[in-house]
């Protein structure tokens, strides 16, 4: 099978055309062996061209479970696709994810890099994680629990750097783990993150959009545009107006390789 490997800020995937695929594919397994191995990822993304400009998207974590949304990893999906596809030209996809329907907009695009814009649908509350009492979080320390189609706990701290977030994320598995800070700079935060089948990442896109959402919701920042700064680099959220659920995430999106691979 064909495969290419693209980075989102550091936040890894191989991407597959599922049409070159077994029926039978166990994409689950293949995930775990891939991207525990060689060539390495945080996850891996299979998708079926459905149209000229849609096409769906199945995504698998670095340990095999399947995740319903990233928005790192769509991007990487658009970017591979149309490198395969050759539509030089065509700048807007329909993505049909576990999470719903995304719309990707291709706004640069290089040899190897692309910048692109996702409509990453509403931000919704979520009830209080399983084994969240096991963090032992300060009950004075901002805490959000929010589905962006998967979920995520954003808590406000005052260095993330300063954060045992390996030992904190383990605790609970099951969620998205963020951590935040305000600045450096105005309208701009400071992320790290734990996720849900991969453990820490350099950056999440989904998380990213969380964060953004949390840190607006307790003043750290004021305005509609975030600028998320994370270990990989950097992205922008825009909380979209007049609707104040729904968010837009911009960033950039990197060709590593390619690689013929076993099923």
């Amino acid at each position: 099978m064909r495969a290419s490997k693209h980075s989102a800020l550091g936040n890894d995937f191989i991407v597959v055309d599922a049409a070159d695929a077994p029926d039978d594919a166990d994409w689950a397994s293949l995930a775990a062996r891939w991207c525990g191995g060689e060539p390495g990822a945080d996850g891996l993304i299979a998708y079926r061209r459905t149209s000229e400009a849609s096409m769906t998207m199945l995504l698998h974590n670095r340990d095999g479970s399947r995740a319903e949304m990233s928005g790192n990893g769509i991007r990487c999906l658009v970017q591979a696709a149309t490198m395969r596809w050759r539509h030089s030209g065509r700048r807007t996809y329909e993505v049909a994810t576990d999470a719903g329907p995304r719309t990707v907009e291709i706004e640069a695009a290089g040899a190897a890099d692309t910048v692109a814009s996702v409509g990453m649908g509403e931000v919704r509350p979520l009830p209080e994680p399983a084994g969240w009492s096991s963090l032992q979080c300060d009950p004075a320390r901002p805490v959000l629990h929010l589905s962006l189609g998967n979920p995520h706990s954003v808590v406000g701290v005052e260095d993330v750097g300063e954060v045992p977030l390996a030992r904190l994320g383990g605790m609970v598995p099951h969620v998205n783990l963020e951590v935040v800070e305000q600045g450096p700079r105005a309208s701009e935060v400071t992320m790290r993150v734990h996720e849900r089948g991969a453990g820490i990442t350099r950056a999440c896109g989904t998380g990213a959009c969380a964060t953004a959402w949390a840190a607006r919701s307790w003043g750290l920042v004021a305005g509609s545009v975030v600028t998320v700064t994370m270990d990989g680099g950097s992205v922008v959220v825009r909380l979209d107006d007049p609707s104040p659920g729904s968010v837009t995430l911009v960033g950039p999106t990197r060709f590593v390789s390619e690689h013929d691979l076993v099923p």
